[in-house]
């Protein structure tokens, strides 16, 4: 069977609608320093997470620009991702950014070079030392892992530029667990300043919402519909004098509701 292959969405930057000053960029893809291999060219394509493409982005960006990062990454390369942060750090512009899924690893660091931090309602963030993949010797692996050690230290000492409620001491200990942190938890370590919250946005007022359920559940216990809808009717009427008085038409969308709920019987 074959897989539907879908194009990934790298790294997108646009204007905000009628913002002309508002640059948005979207993270929606691991931060490496090359893209897919192309097996026409036998070439790395470029990479639109890059150290370099970020760079170009941020050189046509007005000082005086407001620029918002949108991220959704499990990470990558430290490398690349340290490089993306301090050129973030540089601009002068007022950066905003937005976990919109996940900010793991280095993309968290990313974050956290934005001079405000909004996680979503059911975000994540992933803090963990560092890792590589090595062949060698005793020695070479030696130095490897001294080199682990020190891109850790580099790591937490960026984490901790914005922290407020936790120790690097413990910082290294969350790192050395790969510990996965939740909206509230980094907001509690000051790895965040605000979380989003998706209110449910009413369509009828509770009150008519009550009403509806008092009826379907006289309906299905077999009272008459006639002198509910009756009932319901009156209620309508002594509603109409709200209507007049907030300009808004209660009785359509009392009606609406009413049959509405029955449509599914």
């Amino acid at each position: 069977m074959k897989k539907a292959i879908f194009p990934r969405m790298h790294c997108c930057v646009m204007q905000k609608a009628n913002q002309e000053n508002v640059h948005q960029i979207y993270l929606y893809d691991d931060i490496t320093e090359y893209g897919d291999f192309n097996w026409a060219t036998w070439n790395y394509e470029d990479s639109e997470t890059s150290a370099n493409y970020i760079k170009d982005i941020l050189q046509g960006i007005p000082d005086d620009a407001e620029i918002e990062v949108y991220i959704n990454s499990d990470g990558g390369s430290v490398k690349e991702g340290t490089a993306i942060f301090n050129m973030l750090k540089r601009h002068p512009a007022q950066k905003t950014g937005y976990v919109d899924g996940v900010a793991h690893s280095i993309a968290f660091t990313i974050l956290q070079a934005c001079d405000k931090r909004i996680m979503g309602a059911g975000t994540s963030a992933l803090i963990h030392n560092p890792w590589m993949l090595a062949i060698g010797d005793a020695e070479e692996l030696q130095s490897c892992a001294a080199m682990l050690e020190s891109l850790a230290q580099s790591s937490r000492s960026l984490l901790m530029q914005r922290a407020t409620g936790i120790t690097e001491t413990e910082l290294a200990d969350l790192m050395q667990k790969e510990t996965m942190l939740t909206p509230e938890q980094a907001l509690s370590y000051g790895f965040c300043d605000e979380i989003i919250q998706h209110e449910k946005q009413p369509t009828i007022s509770d009150g008519i919402q009550q009403k509806i359920r008092e009826v379907k559940q006289r309906y299905q216990k077999g009272i008459n519909m006639d002198e509910e809808v009756q009932e319901f009717a009156k209620n309508c009427n002594q509603k109409s004098e709200e209507t007049e008085k907030k300009g808004t038409d209660i009785v359509n969308e009392m009606f609406s509701a009413f049959f509405e709920a029955f449509a599914s019987f």
